[in-house]
């Protein structure tokens, strides 16, 4: 097992020159080379992570993030594919030829609305007004690493086959790898390997609920709300009409069902009725067919709340995911791989820091010690949404976490803003790394592997599956986080 310390590549290098018995025994294991290959990325992982922190760049919008990792693989001789799928920052880079092709997922956007300083308590940076709350700066760079060390890996060996990185924008709400997925862009990928940041270690096979968002738009006739009440028909109303509905209609949907919403605009002043609101919706659950009828209803309410407040209604259909295939022939191994290389171990000053965070659980605050650990493998049902789940049905997919985060985060919280851009968050991509290096020199080297998995993919999907966005074919919203 391999613990994530603060060793670096050259630290590692001399610690073997000292001891030859052991560096003789490392030779002879040939993940001992993948894990070397890996551990020179170090420098490299933190210092991308800390800059596409630094960036917080909105879905769609994250020209520097993405122009960050185009340049970092040119230098090393990947060959790139910009703006893909009519999206500016989305991205394919490959290197090899011949072979099988092994994708791994790289996502970069920022969230809106929360701000956070690497302090351990909290401190909102007043000129930022978007974090990395869900840790996609360090899912990008811990990608990028694991894909160079690959490539590094390919041609020391003389291995035939492809790496490939994808760079997929807006993953928070904009569905970046959906419109990718759409464009056939995993079609020729023989697996497609993906992590994500957490506050624990594990390669569980867990789902994901699909789900789809809107904007629904209200129109109405604006006066003055006093002296002359009668003339105006209240846009706003129209959107709370339609979300006292909604809540009404949660009492008659499934238990996976997931229903919110977030006013966007209401108005500007009490004495002007307002003749435009807004109001985003998403609707989620662990099957796709549900979301379509929830989707029926929920445009119904939409409907009603205009004709009986005399406005309006139009809506834009925003993202849409489809649930996550799992695929347990993939996990297993992918759990093999996390537990070789191991979990998060703390310094004693980042001890100090966790255990500040920790206090600002509560009753959520878990042991320091489980970011070491390895949680048990499973398969489970989990209730956020990625947009993943289209990249899983269009080729064998598997994935991890790792405990990149204070163990009783939350994602999309200043905690996890916190740590993302912490040497505790660069440590837990560091091991992110290593696993999809282990992982990907597997694949490439085991086809009974890739056949076993494709098998499994078959069977799931079924002899007459037909790929069906749940975004329609609407253009990507490129503008949705202006």
């Amino acid at each position: 097992m391999i613990r994530i310390t603060s060793i670096r590549a050259a630290n590692i290098a001399a610690l073997l020159a000292l001891a030859p018995t052991t560096l003789a025994a490392q030779t002879a294991d040939p993940a001992s080379d993948l894990l070397a290959e890996a551990a020179a990325q170090d420098d490299r992982t933190e210092r991308v992570a800390k800059q596409i922190w630094d960036y917080a760049e909105l879905g769609y919008l994250e020209t520097q993030s993405s122009g960050l990792l185009q340049d970092e693989l040119t230098k090393e001789g990947f060959r790139l594919t910009p703006g893909v799928a009519n999206i500016p920052t989305a991205f394919v880079a490959e290197w090899g030829s011949g072979g099988p092709v092994i994708a791994i997922l790289a996502e970069f956007d920022a969230l809106p609305g929360i701000s956070q300083s690497t302090s351990a308590t909290r401190n909102q940076l007043a000129d930022k007004h978007a974090g990395h709350a869900c840790g996609h700066n360090l899912f990008g760079a811990g990608s990028l690493s694991a894909a160079i060390a690959v490539r590094r890996w390919l041609e020391k060996s003389g291995t035939p086959g492809r790496i490939r990185l994808y760079g997929t924008p807006a993953e928070e709400g904009g569905s970046g790898k959906v419109y990718m997925a759409r464009a056939g862009l995993f079609d020729d990928v023989d697996v497609a390997l993906h992590w994500h940041a957490d506050d624990e270690n594990s390669a569980a096979a867990r789902t994901s609920l699909a789900n789809r968002s809107a904007k629904f738009r209200f129109r109405g006739i604006s006066a003055h709300a006093a002296g002359a009440p009668e003339r105006g028909r209240s846009a706003l109303d129209g959107v709370e009409a339609m979300n006292m509905m909604v809540n009404m209609m949660r009492e008659h949907t499934s238990m996976d069902s997931r229903i919110h919403y977030v006013i966007t605009e209401g108005g500007a002043a009490p004495n002007v009725v307002p003749d435009f609101a807004e109001v985003f919706y998403y609707v989620r659950h662990s099957e796709a067919d549900e979301v379509r009828a929830l989707w029926t209803r929920l445009e119904a309410t939409a409907k009603g709340a205009a004709l009986g407040t005399g406005t309006e209604v139009e809506w834009e259909i925003i993202h849409g995911n489809n649930p996550l295939l799992v695929n347990e022939t993939l996990a297993r191994v992918m759990e093999e791989k996390l537990r070789r290389v191991g979990g998060v171990e703390y310094t004693a000053e980042e001890r100090a820091w966790a255990a500040t965070i920790s206090e600002s659980f509560g009753d959520n605050a878990k042991p320091l010690d489980s970011a070491a650990q390895i949680q048990p493998y499973e398969k489970s049902l989990g209730y956020g949404s990625t947009d993943v789940g289209d990249v899983s049905w269009a080729t064998p997919t598997v994935g991890l976490r790792t405990a990149t985060w204070v163990p009783g985060t939350s994602a999309h919280s200043w905690q996890a803003v916190a740590a993302s851009g912490s040497s505790i968050g660069f440590k837990g991509a560091q091991a992110a790394s290593r696993t999809l290096t282990l992982m990907a020199a597997e694949l490439f080297t085991n086809p009974e592997l890739r056949a076993a998995a494709r098998a499994e993919f078959d069977a799931a999907r079924g002899a007459d599956y037909k790929y069906v966005s749940l975004l329609g074919d609407r253009d990507p919203p490129l503008d949705f986080r202006k």
